[in-house]
């Protein structure tokens, strides 16, 4: 199954951010990209890893997890 590559533009639509934040992403190399001589595409499957990776839990989701049995 092949991943739809996306543009930068198009994964900082995705994000919510700007494409200032993507491009800095790709320069740090805190996400993986494709290079395809100059143009730059970031398959789908990478940007959900990226979001589920850099997803935080609630305390309520945390303390529920941790809680002890009676």
């Amino acid at each position: 199954m092949a991943d739809r590559l996306l543009t930068v533009e198009e994964t900082a639509e995705r994000l919510g951010t700007g494409v200032r934040f993507v491009r800095r992403l790709i320069a740090e190399r805190r996400i993986r990209y494709v290079k395809m001589g100059k143009p730059v595409r970031i398959p789908e499957s990478v940007l959900d890893e990226y979001v589920q990776a850099h997803t935080v839990a609630s305390r309520r989701d945390m303390r529920s997890r941790y809680r002890r049995a009676a």
